[in-house]
């Protein structure tokens, strides 16, 4: 009982000292999904905060706003889900796998 006690002790110190570097990394880190096999393009950060949205000419030309419209909410939508599946596998790798409760809401 204790030794999970102090193997939880050292987690919550390693995660205090260890929890701002990682979100920093992650801030500053980018993550881009393509839709409509390349037409569309986004780019969100760590933050899960948008940097960059690419429509190819020929898409632009070609489709519809509605359509162009759905391209750009499935990039970004697939854009945030990468950075956001990062940032758990990054808590993941700080926790040791350890499942605590809370944690998630600590990322964004």
């Amino acid at each position: 009982m204790f030794g999970d006690l102090g193997r939880m002790m050292k987690l919550a110190g390693k995660i205090k000292t260890e929890l701002p570097k990682l979100r920093e990394r992650l801030a500053a880190s980018e993550f881009t999904f393509e839709a409509g096999g390349g037409a569309v393009s986004a780019t969100v950060n760590g933050r899960l905060e948008i940097v960059g949205v690419r429509i190819a000419p020929e898409a632009a030309a070609e489709a519809d706003a509605e359509m162009l419209a759905d391209l750009v909410k499935a990039a970004v939508a697939g854009a945030q889900a990468r950075a956001a599946g990062a940032a758990a596998e990054a808590l993941r790798e700080l926790t040791g796998g350890m499942p605590l409760p809370g944690m998630e809401d600590m990322m964004p």
